[in-house]
């Protein structure tokens, strides 16, 4: 089995701040001096460029890691990208992912890519981050089947709510698909503002219907996130004691 620790961070809602918690954690795991890496399988390649990286300027990007013929040690890390930070790195997006889905139709073993190319370079990381896009495909169940955990950020508002069962009933079609998938997932609640209604009702309706699954804690409203990804650096780097870098 692999031993790197892989978290997935999904959700079908988008600006719930999924990314931002990709980051954020990818800056924190950094500095307890683990060895990280993060993999963009967006399409719209939001954590590539969240961390100082243009998609269009990288040599060799997720999608040639789906689609080479055959996975080695080699032909994997030639995916990797180094960033700018010791010990994180990157595989970054393309917008070709967004074809990935016709490119893979038919192969088989499709949904284990991912789970296998990290199996090969197990003893290079201590722990994966897999940022996911918003629909249900080929990308997504390549995350969440590779993943040890799954993490569900979720905006405190009502909309948000309704992404997050939209995600836990894909859940369960991925269990009921392949009964080996179990995944287990924890809902952190986002952007959260003790002062407004929407904010503490959504709490509690987190706490009524998610209570096996909830994060205690709640990632509050910070702007100091938005300034880190207009800078390119994980918050933990801006700010380490800042209010959204503690939770």
């Amino acid at each position: 089995g692999v031993h790197v620790l892989v978290w997935s961070i999904a959700s079908q809602k988008g600006g719930v701040g999924k990314t931002t918690t990709v980051a954020s954690l990818a800056g924190w795991c950094q500095r307890e001096n683990l060895r990280v890496l993060i993999i963009d399988t967006d399409p719209h390649a939001s954590l590539t460029s969240y961390m100082g990286f243009d998609y269009n300027n990288i040599e060799k990007s997720l999608y040639d890691l789906y689609t080479i013929d055959s996975l080695d040690e080699e032909s994997v890390r030639s995916c990797i990208t180094h960033t700018n930070f010791q010990n994180l790195d990157l595989i970054a997006s393309s917008m070709t992912l967004a074809t990935i889905d016709r490119k893979l139709s038919g192969r088989a073993g499709v949904g284990r890519i991912l789970t296998n190319a990290l199996k090969i370079i197990d003893d290079d990381y201590d722990v994966a981050l897999i940022d996911c896009p918003p629909v249900l495909g080929a990308l997504m169940v390549n995350a969440l089947v590779a993943s040890t955990s799954v993490l569900v950020p979720t905006q405190t508002e009502f909309l948000s709510l309704k992404g997050l069962e939209g995600m836990v009933r894909t859940f369960v079609i991925m269990k009921k698909a392949d009964s080996s998938c179990n995944v287990n997932y924890t809902v952190i609640p986002t952007m959260y503002d003790k002062r407004t209604r929407a904010s503490r009702t959504s709490l509690e309706f987190l706490y009524t219907h998610y209570k096996d699954h909830l994060w205690p804690g709640q990632i509050p409203i910070d702007t100091l996130f938005r300034e880190s990804s207009q800078k390119g650096v994980p918050i933990t780097m801006l700010d380490e004691h800042c209010r959204g870098a503690l939770a």
